[in-house]
């Protein structure tokens, strides 16, 4: 009886060690990562211009801009603060041109209010607002929140517009790249994300594509 039990002890541990062995080997295996179509991307939400009408809003400066190495942009985007000033120019005239019933204040304007007001101001190109491109994010946090207060403030307003990064990517069977443009508008005085949007736009180089990625926050308009 013994004997008859230690064998069926040993068949069923082996019969074990084949099952792990499988759903290891299945485990293992990684599924290929299949960059979404076009089609399936959240769309770009229009900016909230009823709510901003007659206000002033700081538009910040962007702090970053990246692109995919199969791009191969290097040479034309490799110049990062030459890269960053373009994008914000670029940034400002359309949305000045575009919702005009919005007051803003750009980034050379907010340059000069913090120079003014040294010691109690943040300079505008380092408050370091990229991470607020994570998606689940409302509250923003101290200091940042305490900067943006303090620098809206000064500007006499109360919401920023902040261009919080921009990513180019090439999409599968495309030639041209696809400009995603991060943009949220925080409340400062109560330190809360109230929008956020990724606008996209697609260009044979990355101007012309930031260029419609912002265009696709006004629709209705050429």
């Amino acid at each position: 009886m013994s004997n008859l039990l230690k064998d069926k002890y040993f068949v069923r541990r082996a019969s074990c060690v084949v099952a792990i062995g499988v759903l290891l080997s299945c485990g293992g295996k990684k599924k290929a990562e299949v960059a979404p179509t076009p089609e399936q991307l959240p769309p770009t939400a229009p900016l909230p211009t009823a709510g901003l009408a007659g206000q002033r809003v700081a538009l910040t400066p962007l702090a970053l801009v990246a692109a995919e190495d199969t791009l191969h942009w290097d040479s034309i985007i490799g110049d990062r603060r030459a890269t960053l000033d373009k994008s914000d120019s670029i940034i400002a005239a359309l949305l000045s041109a575009r919702a005009p019933e919005v007051t803003w204040v750009g980034p050379a304007e907010l340059r000069r209010t913090a120079h003014r007001a040294a010691g109690i101001a943040t300079d505008p190109d380092q408050l370091g607002t990229p991470f607020l491109r994570a998606d689940k994010l409302v509250e923003v946090p101290d200091p940042l929140r305490y900067q943006l207060r303090t620098l809206v403030g000064l500007i006499g307003g109360r919401y920023a517009m902040i261009p919080a990064g921009l990513v180019y990517r090439r999409r599968p069977g495309r030639t041209d790249a696809t400009a995603e443009l991060s943009i949220v508008m925080v409340d400062t005085r109560v330190g809360r994300i109230g929008w956020r949007t990724v606008a996209r736009g697609d260009g044979e180089d990355p101007w012309t594509a930031l260029t419609k990625a912002v265009k696709s926050l006004t629709p209705g308009l050429p």
